[in-house]
């Protein structure tokens, strides 16, 4: 028993002690930080893309046809976009009253 309560002990001194240290030695902790960022992010980018590209991120969904560019749609928009442009441009030319009169 008493062998596991100096364990804990110790242990617990050291997370006491470590936001001091680390404070103390902000320019290793930067890099540290840095690195461990660095190395997270690489697991990630790998996990998500680089892994797809080699074929080991599991059962890819490819579409079986490419995507097409849908020029209705892109009508549509365009129309909506220029009737709210004529919208806007009608404010210029409306005379509203003055409410200091």
């Amino acid at each position: 028993m008493k062998i596991l309560k100096l364990k804990t002990k110790k242990i617990t001194d050291f997370f006491k002690k470590l936001p001091r240290a680390s404070g103390e030695r902000s320019l290793l902790t930067f890099f540290a930080l840095l690195i461990f960022a660095l190395v997270v992010g690489y697991l990630v980018l790998y996990e998500y893309s680089l892994s797809v590209e080699f074929g080991r991120g599991g059962e890819s969904e490819l579409p079986e046809m490419p995507l097409r560019f849908q020029e209705e749609a892109y009508q549509d928009i365009l129309k909506i976009w220029q009737e709210k442009e004529e919208k806007f441009e009608e404010t210029d030319l409306k005379q509203y009253p003055d409410p200091f009169r």
